[in-house]
C-alpha cells in the first residue's frame, strides 16, 4: 500500500486543514507539509468525540473489542507504509517499527480480550437486607463507568506504541471513551497513516466519526486548548517533564479540575550489590551498556545511574561497561530538539564538580553515541543535577563506600519508573533492607536484569511517584491502565435492567 500523506487534520471523520502549515523535519527521504492545529479544530473535535460517546459509552463490551480488533487489522494492512514513513521521520531502524507495529496491535487485541472478560469491571453487590436491625440495608450494586472525551498526547519517542493508536488510546477506547489524539510534530507522516486506519475501522464497524479524531500539532496553543476544553474529563501523556508538568498545571486549574496522566520519565538507577558485584561485574557492566544504548537511549527506562561499591570489583565493572560502550556506533536521535537536550545534559554532567569522563564521544547533529561519567556518593548527593534524567546514552557510575551508603543514595532519590537490583543469593540481606525504600519510590523493582523493554501484561505497572509520574496510583502500560478512564458508580434500589454491565 503506498501512502502519500495529505498533511490534514482527522477530525470526526473529516479530513480538514487551515491555512497555516508546517514542515516535517525527516530524519532522512523527502518532508512534507501538515497542517498546523487551531484552537477551533480542538473544539469541533471535543464536541464530536462528546456527541459520539452518548452512544460509544453505553455500547458493548462486543462492540467495542470488534473495533479494537478491527484497528489492529487496518493497521496491519498497512503495515509496509507504515514502516515506510516512520522510519524517515524518526530515524528508526525497519526491525524497530516492525516491533513496535507488532506491540501495538497486539495491546489493542490485548484490551478486546480484557474488557470481554469483564473483570475490569470490578462488580461488587451487598445485597439488601430489610429486616437487618437497627436500620435495613438497601440493595447495593456498583460497576466502573467511563469518564467521557479523553485526550491523548502523542509521544516523541514511541511513534507507534506511545502515541495515535497507543496504549493511552487503545485503553480509553476499550472504556467507552471516545479519544482526540494531539499529533506529535516529530512524527505527523507516521501519526496520519495510523488515523486513517481508526477511521476505516470506524467506517466497517458503523461507529460514530467523533469516537476519535487526530489534530495535528505545530502549535503550542492546541494542547492547551485540548487539555482546558470543558469536555475533557482526563488525559493521557508521555514526554518531558517540563512539558508535562506546564499540562499537569493546567489540568488542575481549570474550573473542573481533571486527572492527568503523564509519564514523564526517570534515571532507572541500578545497584550492584557486593557479592554479585564480585561475581560477575564485568558481565553486569556490559549488560548495561548494551541497555544504556538501545535504541540511542532514546527510553524512559534507560538505566541511566548504577550504584556500586567503590573498589576492584567496582573497577573492573566500570572498565567492561566502558569498553563495551566504546564500541557502539552512532546512532539517529529522534529529533533535532532531542539531540541538542542530549547535548545539554551531556555538557551538565561533564561541568558539574567532582565528575570524571570514563568515555567521551560525541552528539553531531542528530547522531550520537554514548558518554559515560564517574562519581562518588558524597558528590552525587550533594549536586541535586547529577540525579536528572539525561535523555540518551549517557551512563553514570555511582561510587558508594559501603552498602550503608547505598542505603542514603536509595533514599535521596525521587520517584522513578524502575530501580533494579543486581544480586546474589547472599546479599538477600542487603537487598531486603533495600526493598522498602524501592517501594516508596518506584512502579517497577526489578532483579538480575534490565529495564528496558517494558511486557504489555496484566502484571505491568509503567508509572510512579512524582516525577515519574503525575499519578502514584496509574500505569500506562498494561491492562490495568483501563483504570484511568473509569470511575465507580453505585446503583442503589435500581431494577436490574437499569443497572449497566449487570451479572446475571
Amino acid at each position: 500500500m503506498n501512502f502519500t500523506p495529505h498533511g490534514k487534520h482527522l477530525i470526526a471523520g473529516n479530513w480538514t486543514s487551515g491555512d497555516a502549515i508546517f514542515s516535517s523535519s525527516p530524519a532522512h527521504g523527502p518532508s512534507h507539509d501538515y497542517a498546523v492545529g487551531r484552537v477551533e479544530d480542538v473544539d469541533a473535535a471535543v464536541q464530536a468525540a462528546e456527541d459520539a460517546f452518548w452512544d460509544y459509552g453505553y455500547s458493548s463490551r462486543e462492540v467495542r473489542a470488534e473495533f479494537l480488533n478491527t484497528i489492529a487489522d487496518e493497521i496491519e494492512a498497512r503495515a509496509a507504509a507504515i514502516t515506510e514513513i516512520g522510519t524517515q521521520e524518526t530515524g528508526l531502524p525497519e526491525a524497530r517499527l516492525q516491533g513496535e507495529r507488532g506491540r501495538t496491535t497486539g495491546q489493542l487485541r490485548l484490551f478486546a480480550s480484557h474488557i470481554l472478560a469483564g473483570d475490569y469491571l470490578d462488580r461488587r453487590h451487598d445485597g439488601a437486607l430489610p429486616d437487618r436491625q437497627p436500620l435495613p440495608r438497601p440493595d447495593l450494586k456498583m460497576v466502573q463507568r467511563p469518564i467521557g472525551p479523553v485526550a491523548v498526547f502523542g509521544a516523541s519517542n514511541f511513534p507507534l506504541a506511545f502515541s495515535t493508536a497507543g496504549g493511552d488510546t487503545a485503553a480509553a477506547l476499550a472504556a467507552g471513551c471516545p479519544v482526540v489524539v494531539k499529533g506529535h510534530s516529530a512524527h505527523p507522516g507516521t501519526g496520519e497513516i495510523i488515523a486513517e486506519a481508526i477511521a476505516a475501522a470506524i467506517r466497517k464497524c458503523n461507529l460514530q466519526p467523533g469516537v476519535f479524531s487526530m489534530i495535528q500539532g505545530g502549535n503550542r496553543a492546541v494542547g492547551a486548548a485540548l487539555v482546558q476544553h470543558p469536555l475533557i474529563k482526563a488525559v493521557g501523556f508521555t514526554g518531558s517533564l517540563a512539558g508535562g508538568r506546564a499540562l499537569f498545571d493546567l489540568c488542575a486549574s481549570r474550573p473542573e479540575p481533571i486527572p492527568f496522566f503523564g509519564e514523564l520519565g526517570s534515571v532507572n538507577p541500578m545497584f550492584i550489590l557486593n557479592n554479585a558485584l564480585h561475581a560477575r561485574g564485568e558481565a553486569i557492566g556490559k549488560g548495561w551498556a548494551a541497555s544504556l544504548s538501545m535504541g540511542a537511549g532514546q527510553f524512559c527506562t534507560n538505566p541511566g545511574i548504577a550504584v556500586v561499591c567503590a573498589g576492584e570489583a567496582g573497577e573492573a565493572f566500570a572498565t567492561a561497561a566502558c569498553q563495551a560502550l566504546g564500541d557502539v556506533t552512532a546512532q539517529t536521535m529522534l529529533t533535532d530538539g532531542i539531540a541538542s537536550a542530549y547535548r545539554d545534559g551531556q555538557r551538565q554532567i561533564a561541568e558539574t564538580s567532582g565528575v570524571q569522563e570514563l568515555l567521551v564521544s560525541m552528539c553531531d547533529q542528530r547522531d550520537a553515541t554514548p558518554y559515560l561519567y564517574r562519581t562518588t556518593a558524597k558528590n552525587w548527593l550533594n549536586n541535586h543535577a547529577l540525579a536528572e534524567e539525561v535523555f540518551g546514552p549517557l551512563g553514570l557510575i555511582v561510587e558508594a563506600e559501603n552498602e550503608a551508603e547505598m542505603r542514603k543514595i536509595a533514599l535521596s532519590l525521587q520517584g522513578q519508573l524502575t530501580c533494579t537490583l543486581h544480586m546474589d543469593d547472599s546479599d538477600l540481606p542487603a537487598a531486603a533492607a533495600l526493598m522498602p525504600i524501592f517501594e516508596r519510590k518506584a512502579g517497577r523493582i526489578l532483579a538480575n536484569g534490565f529495564p528496558t523493554g517494558v511486557e504489555v501484561s496484566d502484571t505491568m505497572v509503567h508509572g510512579g511517584p512524582y516525577p515519574a509520574s503525575t499519578n502514584f496510583g496509574a500505569t500506562s502500560v498494561g491492562t490495568l491502565s483501563i483504570r484511568r478512564f473509569l470511575r465507580p458508580v453505585c446503583y442503589q434500589n435500581l431494577p436490574a435492567e437499569l443497572v449497566p454491565e449487570r451479572q446475571a
